[in-house]
């Protein structure tokens, strides 16, 4: 049973993929697909997907800065997202005049984004960290917290008094930071991470709330330490394998009625008003409109959460049965709608941009662009260690020299080092079209996405800059591909390493 299950996981992700979907498009084909075959489903198949949204959530709070919650665009697009949908799921539910309890609670939970496609779509991108990244997910973080109140509603229980305990978890840090110090191999790092995720999500269950919340909390409590990066890529390929059986267990739950396709197809029609609202906040919040259309598309889904109340208010007989099967067939068309155009936000938003930019406020953008490079000669995009790196070796040779990044915590730590960083998303046209880059002799580019590296060398081509570009190919096949679109200088950072070490090598033995 478990081989069915997972070929035709398999069999059904690839043909997403050549189909240019994401894989998970794939999965929930697969799930509908089993069940309508009268495939019985596995009987851990929902435990297993429990654990890999505790594991995603885990990760995601490795990375967290709880003072990214307190944003100005958070609270007022998060909170006023809510507020409007509550009220407007409470004038529809009183007009019918029927299931006003269950109707209201289902509304609103339909407010919900879905974190687990919004942070894989994220993660998938490399924008996590970037500043429209952390603006979403800590707008799903949010979602979340009002969350735990809705489902207390719907199932009629209520957090223990231990709740609040599971926020005082960060206070634990040096202890835990300890122990991952001490777990020096790979197995033992897995097993840690794991081992924190699961406990923080069973401490959660314990006190009354979601299990999401505590394996957030505990990943928190672990950020910062210098082994992180290391944690979350050990986690990465056991996250993404458990990530798998959510995706499939949405299609084993009834497979719904014409009637009921009919319902679904009416909320599906329904997430264009959501993404509207969310756009039209986050332009009041004085977000550009590039920011606010790829972090709207992230958020213009149904939830996964939407399922769990639906459950819990159709137990408590609040609404008819026929609605699990109803909000299961819309959530995942949400999901297969959402990931292919999450996945060319950037592309989609260019084709718009004319008419989307009237919209934005003018002054005021906390993601406002550097109107220029003041004296700078050389400019370093991405300043992780690379970049870092090459920042360092400019700067040493009396060069002047910037750094630019989209990850606002990277600039503030940079920042306080005394280097000379700016704001700046790689894969944004209007950054390159307002730039006055007469001055700059050379550019070097070191972010990690291939896609986004070939993006800027055209931009800065299609420009006209005559100056030097370098960048990093990590695939041979890359390197072709970059030199094309006008990069002067590729290297392959690890074949580098190996000439490098060996040059070093022969120098001291003569």
């Amino acid at each position: 049973m478990e081989l069915i299950w997972i070929s035709a996981a398999y069999l059904t992700g690839l043909l997403a993929s050549r189909l240019s979907f994401p894989p998970l498009v794939g999965y929930l084909a697969a799930g509908y697909a089993l069940n309508a075959l009268g495939v019985a489903p596995l009987a851990d198949l929902n435990h297993i997907a429990e654990i890999g949204i505790e594991l995603l959530l885990f990760s995601v709070g490795l990375k967290l800065k709880p003072a990214s919650l307190i944003r100005r665009e958070v609270v007022s697009v998060g909170g006023a997202h809510l507020l409007m949908t509550t009220l407007i799921s409470a004038l529809v539910f009183f007009w019918l005049e029927q299931h006003i309890t269950g109707g209201l609670v289902l509304g609103v939970s339909l407010a919900f984004s879905s974190t687990v496609l919004a942070i894989k779509v994220l993660e998938d991108n490399g924008e996590l960290s970037s500043l429209h990244g952390r603006d979403v997910m800590s707008i799903l973080i949010l979602q979340d917290i009002v969350a735990i109140g809705l489902l207390a509603v719907a199932e009629r229980k209520q957090p223990t008094q231990w709740a609040l305990a599971l926020f005082l978890l960060p206070l634990l840090r040096p202890l835990a930071h300890r122990i991952l110090a001490a777990s020096r191999s790979s197995e033992l790092l897995l097993l840690l991470g794991v081992t924190l995720a699961l406990a923080g999500g069973v401490a959660a269950e314990n006190s009354g709330i979601s299990a999401d919340i505590g394996a957030l909390l505990t990943g928190v409590m672990l950020a910062n330490h210098t082994k992180i990066n290391e944690l979350t890529d050990r986690l990465w390929g056991l996250k993404e394998l458990f990530l798998v059986a959510f995706f499939l267990q949405i299609g084993v739950s009834d497979l719904p009625s014409q009637e009921q396709v009919f319902q679904a197809l009416q909320l599906l029609a329904l997430l264009p008003v959501q993404g509207a609202l969310f756009f039209g906040l986050f332009l009041f919040a004085g977000l550009r409109a590039r920011t606010a259309f790829v972090s709207t598309l992230a958020l213009t889904t149904y939830s996964e959460f939407a399922l769990i109340t639906t459950r819990a208010v159709v137990d408590a007989k609040l609404l008819p049965a026929e609605w699990n099967a109803v909000i299961s067939l819309a959530v995942a068309g949400s999901l297969a709608i959402a990931a292919p155009l999450n996945r060319y936000s950037h592309v989609l938003f260019s084709w718009f941009e004319p008419f989307l930019v009237r919209f934005e406020k003018k002054t005021g953008n906390p993601d406002r662009l550097p109107e220029s490079f003041g004296v700078a000669e050389w400019l370093v995009i991405g300043m992780g260690r690379t970049g870092v790196s090459a920042y360092q070796a400019l700067s040493a040779q009396e060069q002047r020299v910037v750094g630019l990044d989209a990850d606002p915590t990277v600039l503030e730590n940079l920042l306080a080092e005394g280097r000379r960083v700016v704001y700046g998303d790689a894969e944004d046209s209007e950054l390159w079209s307002g730039l006055r880059l007469e001055r700059m002799k050379g550019i070097v580019i070191t972010v990690p996405d291939v896609e986004t590296r070939l993006l800027a060398i055209a931009q800065l081509r299609k420009r006209g800059f005559k100056g030097q570009i370098g960048t990093l190919c990590y695939h041979y096949e890359e390197e072709q591909e970059l030199k094309r679109v006008g990069a002067d200088y590729v290297i392959h950072p690890l074949v580098e390493a190996g000439n490098q070490l060996a040059k070093h090598m022969l120098g001291v033995g003569n």
